[in-house]
């Protein structure tokens, strides 16, 4: 099971399509574009849209949760939505 932060601070559960990982298109949709990956270290990862940034409105829970994960340089933020999920549920 996977989350998708919105931009706006909601989040909504989400599956794969397959019930067991998430393609490539189907994470676009979500990200509303190309994906860019961010590892938390911890067996998660956020997917992100590449081109995001200053693109949409900044989305503080996924920039908070990197920089929990010391994923994110200092300052550094993440704009869009956001997929939240286990590694493997991304081949």
């Amino acid at each position: 099971m996977a989350t998708l932060i919105k931009a706006d601070g909601t989040r909504t559960e989400i599956q794969p399509k397959n019930g067991t990982d998430f393609k490539l298109e189907e994470l676009q949709e979500y990200v509303d574009g190309y994906i860019e990956i961010v590892n938390l270290r911890n067996g998660e990862i956020l997917v992100i849209n590449e081109d995001g940034k200053d693109r949409y409105d900044t989305n503080k829970a996924a920039t908070e949760l990197a920089h929990q994960h010391h994923a994110l340089f200092p300052g550094d933020y993440i704009d869009g939505d956001v997929v939240l999920c286990k590694d493997e549920e991304v081949q």
